[in-house]
């Protein structure tokens, strides 16, 4: 590994799609940029993922306006970094299962349309021909959004890393930050760097940094488990990304299996009650899914805000910016964070 450059315009800490994005962006802009990774690229909350890109998020039109963005960029990413992403589209769909659920989608359908999502409500019976796992007895509507796309969020690193590098962006992994002073050098095991600006894109681990620079990031890391079931008995058809909107149950095809996540076990629970509040979902949404096999498929962190909107921006006393909070939706949001990082910066 080279040697930690003494000085730099930017120094991003986090190397997961946030902040390479942010790396790539800045680099790209003209900045001298450096990106510190505690551990490998992409090692963090981004390799934990169901691997969507997705537009619609329900209640929520400010995140699909950065996810609509972020879209565009995604499609046009090959051009940009050289590495194309083979974006699959699997479509994404809630099921309502409760009058209140369709009010609510109604009344914010048409900020909705105003973000650039394309969503709409469909029948049950529309749901289930899209995902013939549905009961259709057990749901009254769905909201259907075609904007969903299956992608490998490692490749989205890696295609930002390469890009940022080519732009004279220097990485460095396995380089944990230990200390920020208050002048804005950063300390780590490998040597110390005064930053301009620091950019922190830490994931799970941004409060944790930011109180280093004594900067207050309201977020909590929240664990979320994914499971494989067994191979169901009869053969699947690929289907769309679909959660429940009580629940928050989702469901995927993964290869000849299901991937599924419902959160963790609540605080208390046992792991047992919480693997047998999933199946009873399951079995009452998708019959055919009733009493089959869970295993555990990967485990991981991942950073949330008090209204599970991500929070981009900058301290205003010091040369801090953060963007973090992202609750789960990283990928989805990646391009535009890193095109608001970039733009508070070179406006100083």
């Amino acid at each position: 590994m080279s040697a930690l450059p003494a000085r730099a315009d930017a120094v991003v800490i986090g190397g997961g799609v946030i902040g390479t994005s942010a790396a790539y962006h800045l680099a790209e802009a003209g900045m001298n940029t450096v990106l510190l990774e505690r551990g490998s690229l992409g090692g963090g909350a981004s390799a934990h993922t169901a691997g969507m890109v997705r537009t619609y998020f329900p209640g929520d039109p400010y995140t699909g306006q950065m996810a609509v963005r972020s879209l565009n960029a995604y499609h046009d990413f090959a051009r940009h970094t050289a590495a194309p992403l083979g974006l699959k589209r699997l479509g994404f769909m809630v099921l309502f299962t409760e009058e209140e659920q369709i009010a609510k989608f109604e009344a914010t359908h048409q900020a909705q349309q105003a973000a650039g999502v394309h969503v709409g409500l469909i029948s049950a019976r529309e749901a289930s021909g899209l995902n013939p796992l549905i009961n259709e007895r057990a749901v009254l509507a769905a909201a259907w959004s075609p904007e969903a796309y299956h992608v490998d969020g490692l490749d989205i690193v890696r295609g930002y890393a390469a890009a940022a590098r080519n732009h004279g962006a220097r990485l460095f992994t396995h380089t944990p930050v230990t200390g920020i002073d208050d002048d804005n050098t950063i300390h780590t095991p490998q040597g110390s760097i005064k930053a301009d600006s620091i950019v922190c894109t830490a994931g799970p681990w941004s409060r944790e940094v930011a109180s280093m620079a004594s900067v207050d990031l309201p977020m909590t890391p929240h664990a979320i488990e994914m499971l494989f079931t067994d191979i169901p008995p009869s053969p699947q058809r690929e289907m769309p990304m679909t959660m429940h909107a009580t629940s928050g149950l989702r469901i995927r095809s993964w290869k000849d299996r299901i991937l599924l996540a419902m959160g963790v076990p609540k605080a208390g629970e046992a792991r047992e009650a919480w693997l047998g509040r999933i199946a009873g979902h399951l079995g009452t949404l998708y019959p055919a899914l009733d009493g089959i096999g869970l295993h555990r498929a990967w485990t991981g962190d991942f950073d949330a805000s008090p209204n599970n909107t991500a929070l981009i921006g900058e301290h205003p006393t010091r040369r801090f910016l953060y963007a973090a909070g992202f609750t789960g939706a990283g990928l989805c949001q990646a391009p535009a964070a890193g095109e608001k990082l970039r733009d508070l910066l070179i406006v100083k």
